[in-house]
C-alpha cells in the first residue's frame, strides 16, 4: 500500500439523511468494551466493593464525565477565542474537537463524586476504570488517524502518510503512534499489574497518570502543534504541558501508596 495516498472516509455508513462517524463509533466501542472489561475487573473483587452493580451505575457518569469534560477542556484548552466568539458552535460535537485532559478531569469528578456518595474508596473504582482507560485510547486514536486529524510534523520516514489536511508533506502518523503506547502497551502494563496480588490500590491508578503523561509527552515532539497555538515559548506545546501535572501526580501516588504500605508494616 502507498501510504503517501492513503485516505479513509471518516463516514463509516450512511442511510439516507442518517450519517454515522467512526468518530462516533470509536467513542461507542470505547465505552462498550471498556465496561465489559470493568465488569470483569470487577468480579475479581470478591465482596469488596466495587462491584458489578457499581460498574453498571458508573458507566453513565463516565460517558457524561468524558463527554462534558473533553469538549469543555477542548474549548478552553485550545480554541477559547473562538468558541467565545461563536459560542452556539460549544455543543455541536459532531463538527470535531475533543480534549483527553478535559475528558480526564471529568471522569475524575466523576469517580469523586460517585465514590463519595456510594461510599465506595475511590482508588478500588480508580484502579478499574485507569485499568479500562487505554481501551477507550486505542479507538480513539485509530478515529483520528481515519479523520486525518492531529497528525504528526513532515518526515521522511518509509511510513510517513500525507494526510488531507497537511498539505503535500509526507507526515509522522503520530495517531497510530499514541495508539500503540497510550492503548496498546498502557494496556498491557496495567493489564500485567491489575492481575497482580502483590500491587497495592491506588498503583494501576498512579501508573496510568504516569504512563498517559510520559507516553503523550514523547509523542508530542514528533505531533504537529495545534495551529492556533503554536509551540508555547516556542518549546513546549499545550498537551505537553496538561501531561505534567499527569506525571507528578502519577509518580506521588505511586510512592504514597508504597509510603502507606511500608509504614503500615513498621
Amino acid at each position: 500500500m502507498d501510504l503517501s495516498l492513503y485516505q479513509i472516509s471518516p463516514v463509516a455508513f450512511s442511510l439516507g439523511p442518517f450519517i454515522v462517524r467512526w468518530y462516533a463509533l470509536a467513542y461507542l466501542a470505547g465505552f462498550l468494551i471498556g465496561w465489559r472489561y470493568c465488569l470483569r475487573l470487577a468480579t475479581r473483587h470478591g465482596d469488596d466493593r466495587p462491584n458489578k452493580d457499581d460498574i453498571d451505575d458508573f458507566l453513565t457518569w463516565a460517558v457524561i464525565g468524558v463527554i462534558l469534560g473533553g469538549r469543555l477542556g477542548y474549548v478552553l484548552f485550545y480554541q477559547l477565542e473562538y468558541y467565545m466568539s461563536d459560542p452556539i458552535q460549544i455543543p455541536q460535537l459532531w463538527k470535531g474537537g475533543m480534549s483527553f485532559h478535559g475528558g480526564f478531569f471529568g471522569v475524575l469528578c466523576a469517580l469523586f463524586l460517585y465514590s463519595k456518595r456510594h461510599k465506595i474508596h475511590i482508588f478500588k473504582l480508580s484502579d478499574i476504570v485507569c485499568a479500562a482507560a487505554p481501551i477507550g485510547l486505542f479507538f480513539g486514536r485509530i478515529a483520528n488517524f481515519i479523520n486525518g486529524e492531529l497528525y504528526g510534523i513532515p518526515s521522511k520516514l518509509p511510513w510517513a502518510v500525507r494526510f488531507p489536511n497537511g498539505g503535500i508533506s509526507l507526515r509522522h502518523p503520530s495517531q497510530i503512534y499514541e495508539a500503540l503506547l497510550e492503548g496498546v502497551l498502557l494496556f498491557v502494563i496495567l493489564f500485567i499489574l491489575s492481575r497482580s496480588p502483590k500491587v497495592k490500590t491506588g498503583v494501576v491508578s498512579g501508573v496510568f497518570l504516569l504512563g498517559y503523561g510520559l507516553f503523550r509527552a514523547l509523542v508530542e515532539f514528533v505531533r504537529e502543534p495545534d495551529s492556533q497555538l503554536g509551540l508555547i515559548g516556542g518549546f513546549i506545546s499545550m498537551g505537553q504541558i496538561l501531561c505534567l501535572p499527569m506525571i507528578i501526580g502519577g509518580l506521588f501516588i505511586v510512592w504514597w501508596t508504597q509510603w502507606k504500605s511500608d509504614a503500615k508494616q513498621s
